[in-house]
């Protein structure tokens, strides 16, 4: 049967790991109807929200006891718990992940889902905890819902479960790359992991990646869905599409207020060893001066050192958002360009902000940015990211808008 058809149902496990999963899972919840138990009427719009604030320099809530830190499981108090989601929340060990994924669970028991938080890296036994804890409820589980595939700690918890149906919603550009690999059916790497033979551990691991593989693939007593915002091409036989097109997104926020000037989208390609720091502080500066840019949105995986120096070298007050830019952008305020290197966002910010008169723009990388370091695939898989995104504009190169910029300043 269609993950789309019958009802939403009872037991339907969602595994996240990052806040872009848990956003995507309430996406796939919003847009399957799930209903509460009580009178199945949908919350009220306008989940409160405190101001996004400006810090400088990285600094900022990033705590792992920021917001909702408290009582992390369950929902909320007086609301009732929506029928058959529950929401686990594989913690992480980074505190600016943690801290938007404990801002992601207040917004999900706010909707009146159950939302379980496991600490599934606090130490040596921390996984064997987590796996015992969760091994009935994946029994039970008559759907799972998972936001990456390439997920170890995911690759293990599907070894034992039984469900029937499968759902991977985006884990941003990563779910171009999945869906592509299962078509293909090739063991399942990320596109930023360089090429060549498989280290110890992955071979150690192979067996139980293999397995995930095998249950991902759609049979006549399992059905799979891609819930994406992401373009599809090669569609994996007997895998169900669904479009996600944020609308809980944006029936919940906005429209919001726009401000003058460009704001600049910030990327953890330096951190994955894609992209040399130095080239990629020379792009952002470009861009910065050719656009106007005031403000720095940090990816939460870029390091406070890179963000201090960019603050000091650029001007721009650097923002480390305590949610999804998604959900930052959508409520405002939020200037009127938005700029970005290739990255999920080109794909999603469209959809978020569709309705309003915010322009999204791209700037690819050259490839004269990528280290010795970056996959043999890195510059066409970003060159795709760019190449495939609706309703953006493409930038010239980096260094044509600083000869640009820089002869506009001797001119004047």
């Amino acid at each position: 049967m269609s993950p789309r058809a019958g009802s939403a149902g009872q037991h339907t496990l969602a595994f996240v790991e990052s806040p872009v999963q848990l956003l995507n899972v309430l996406e796939w919840a919003h847009a399957h109807a799930l209903r509460t138990k009580i009178s199945g009427a949908p919350p009220e719009r306008g989940v409160a929200i405190p101001a996004q604030g400006g810090p400088r320099s990285g600094a900022g809530r990033t705590a792992a006891n920021g917001p909702g830190a408290a009582g992390a499981e369950g929902t909320a108090p007086g609301r009732p718990a929506r029928e058959g989601l529950t929401l686990v929340v594989l913690s992480p060990t980074d505190p600016m992940t943690r801290g938007q994924l404990r801002r992601m669970a207040e917004l999900a028991r706010d909707e009146g889902y159950e939302v379980r938080w496991e600490e599934a890296r606090g130490g040596a036994m921390a996984p064997f905890r987590t796996i015992g804890g969760l091994t009935r409820l994946l029994r039970r589980a008559r759907r799972v819902v998972m936001g990456d595939p390439f997920s170890r700690y995911v690759q293990l918890l599907l070894t034992i479960t039984r469900a029937r149906e499968l759902v991977v919603v985006d884990d941003g550009t990563a779910t171009m790359e999945f869906v592509a690999q299962l078509a293909r059916g090739e063991r399942l790497v990320r596109w930023h992991r360089k090429g060549g033979r498989p280290g110890a551990r992955d071979l150690v691991f192979a067996p139980v990646s293999a397995s995930a593989r095998r249950r991902l693939t759609p049979s006549a007593r399992r059905a799979v869905e891609v819930f994406s915002s992401m373009p599809v091409d090669e569609t994996p036989d007997g895998v169900t599409v669904t479009p996600n097109d944020f609308a809980w997104t944006r029936a919940r926020f906005g429209p919001p207020r726009l401000t003058k000037g460009a704001d600049l989208v910030g990327t953890s390609l330096v951190e994955t060893g894609v992209v040399d720091g130095e080239r990629y502080l020379e792009a952002v500066g470009a861009l910065a001066a050719a656009h106007g840019a005031r403000r720095y949105f940090a990816h939460r995986r870029e390091s406070p050192e890179k963000l201090h120096r960019l603050a000091v070298e650029t001007g721009l007050e650097v923002v480390r958002p305590d949610l999804p830019l998604e959900l930052i952008a959508r409520r405002g305020p939020i200037g009127r360009t938005i700029l970005s290197f290739p990255s999920t966002v080109v794909h999603t910010l469209p959809l978020a902000l569709v309705g309003t008169e915010v322009r999204v723009a791209v700037c690819d990388v050259d490839p004269a940015w990528l280290t010795d370091r970056a996959s043999p695939r890195a510059q066409g898989f970003l060159s795709g990211v760019t190449g495939t995104a609706r309703d953006v504009d493409r930038l010239p190169p980096a260094a044509e808008q600083r000869r640009a910029t820089e002869q506009g300043m001797a001119a004047g």
